[in-house]
């Protein structure tokens, strides 16, 4: 393209197959966060990119734009390394609200940027906002504060880190971009490149409640966060896990919420949720240099677990971000419940043999639980408690799910 082309022509060129330059990205992604890039504009681009894609190349300036769109966080003198998870979307993963507060409690500190829930994912931001009081998006002194106190904090873009992404993102959401490996990779590696990682460890999600369908997507897609990280010379791992299920008991806002507390505080722990934020948490201790090796990186996690380190970094991060101190000892004076309770129990007494995740998920959004427009309100009080995986026996005594409900019609 020209060095001066209007955005117009810029998302044409992008239409028609064209690759865009340094230079083309930077001035799309400075209107983005200006405002002279309209939102239709913007939803156009995220439509071309997602049908055309991005070079490898082209995906790195979009990133780096991103990144610089706002304030890049430094972080001196805190005495250990900074890192971080990100995943890729997925129903009922409330691994972040686990992995932080048990990485500080070995050391590391984690400045944990997180969006929204996208489509029929659910977003730990909107978990978080389930806590009365919690602030989700403090400003970049609060965040930073929250960090050397609690050794973590998990908080959303700002209008200072990566504002560009900010707005990218709510339009990716209602305009069905969802799906795209450039803009998936720009928009996660932007947030975790303004937060000053020293590394990273990427959780990518393969199955039908996953963005990732197929083993050959969610490789592509590692493959893709992993070149751009690179070429941004952040330590990155990434690891493909399951999503063909719901990840533990419960999904809805404040539903998961409460099974983090009850996983950190060993009251309740569902294997598979316990084995994927072992093995994520194990690679970023070995990658931040706490761990020689994943057996020590796997010993300083339950120690923390054990110890009751993590769930008191937790407590601390929620207190000091506004949320009531006693969280974590009593959580259900603090976490809503919807009204109707209504159990889920089959005619005929079986086995889980499969479980569309995707409609899971779809299921808790219809509830209010997610988003169908952007200004769309959550609803942190429904969802699903106690789904049941594969191989589970389910029957009249013992339900496939308990919904949670504004109304009896709604369940």
């Amino acid at each position: 393209m020209t060095a001066r082309a209007t955005t117009a022509e810029l998302i044409r060129a992008k239409r028609d197959g064209a690759a865009l330059s340094e230079e083309d990205i930077g001035r799309l992604v400075a209107g983005i966060v200006d405002g002279s890039v309209s939102e239709g504009q913007a939803a156009a681009f995220a439509m071309a990119v997602y049908f055309r894609g991005m070079s490898c190349a082209e995906c790195t300036w979009l990133t780096r734009a991103m990144t610089r769109s706002g304030t890049v966080l430094a972080w001196p003198d805190l005495g250990g390394p900074i890192l971080d998870k990100h995943w890729t979307g997925g129903v009922g993963d409330k691994v972040s609200l686990i992995l932080a507060p048990v990485v500080a409690a070995a050391g590391g500190f984690v400045p944990m940027i997180s969006g929204r829930g996208l489509g029929h994912t659910g977003g730990t931001l909107d978990k978080l906002g389930s806590i009365p009081g919690y602030d989700t998006t403090p400003d970049v002194r609060r965040f930073q504060s929250a960090v050397r106190d609690a050794g973590c904090a998990i908080v959303g873009q700002t209008a200072d880190l990566a504002p560009a992404d900010r707005r990218l993102y709510s339009i990716r959401d209602v305009t069905a971009t969802v799906e795209s490996i450039p803009l998936i990779t720009a928009s996660i590696l932007s947030k975790k490149l303004a937060a000053g990682l020293d590394a990273l460890v990427m959780d990518i999600k393969v199955g039908s409640g996953a963005f990732a369908l197929s083993f050959q997507t969610a490789r592509a897609l590692g493959e893709s966060l992993l070149a751009v990280a690179g070429d941004a010379g952040l330590r990155t791992t990434a690891l493909l896990t399951d999503m063909s299920q719901t990840l533990g008991h419960h999904v809805g806002n404040a539903l998961e919420v409460l099974e983090a507390i009850e996983f950190l505080t060993g009251a309740r722990r569902e294997a598979r949720l316990h084995a994927v934020t072992s093995a994520l948490a194990s690679d970023l201790l070995v990658l931040g240099g706490l761990a020689r090796d994943g057996g020590e990186g796997v010993a300083a996690i339950d120690k923390a677990l054990a110890s009751g380190t993590a769930a008191e970094r937790f407590a601390k991060m929620v207190k000091v971000l506004g949320g009531p101190a006693d969280l974590v000892e009593h959580p259900g004076r603090h976490l809503v419940r919807a009204p109707v309770e209504l159990a889920v129990a089959p005619e005929t007494s079986g086995l889980i043999t499969g479980i569309d995740a995707r409609a899971v998920g779809l299921v808790v959004a219809a509830l209010g639980g997610g988003r169908q427009a952007i200004e769309d309100a959550i609803d942190p009080a429904v969802g699903l408690a106690d789904v049941r995986g594969i191989g589970e026996r389910v029957g009249r005594d013992r339900p496939i799910a308990v919904v949670y409900a504004r109304s009896r019609g709604a369940a």
